[in-house]
């Protein structure tokens, strides 16, 4: 998936997360808003003004809107990611770690 569009799937539930109409949005960003419908879907890139307006109008760093997350990876992904994630960790975490995977599978 293209950055545009992880950006603009970002974008949107971060503003959903927070309750607000894509056309509230808008009005406190001070941005048209089929021009933040085209940056949710994907198909404007935003300006730099505009990334800091919207995280202002949503009361969030603009940062939030750059940590994408692959959604819907698949099943091997997500064991290569978790196994790469606790490769390095130490006893005691992997412990706690062992602790919180045990509470979510088991019955």
């Amino acid at each position: 998936m293209n950055q545009l569009k992880l950006f603009g799937m970002r974008l949107r539930a971060v503003r959903k997360a927070e309750g607000i109409t894509q056309e509230e949005a808008a009005e406190k960003a001070r941005l048209n808003p089929k021009y933040l419908g085209q940056i949710e879907r994907g198909e404007k890139r935003p300006s730099f003004d505009a990334v800091i307006a919207l995280a202002k109008a949503l009361q969030v760093s603009p940062s939030v809107f750059f940590q994408f997350e692959r959604e819907g990876a698949d099943e091997r992904t997500l064991r290569k990611d978790i196994d790469g994630w606790l490769r390095h960790c130490t006893g005691d975490t992997l412990r706690q770690v062992h602790r919180v995977i045990k509470a979510l599978v088991e019955p």
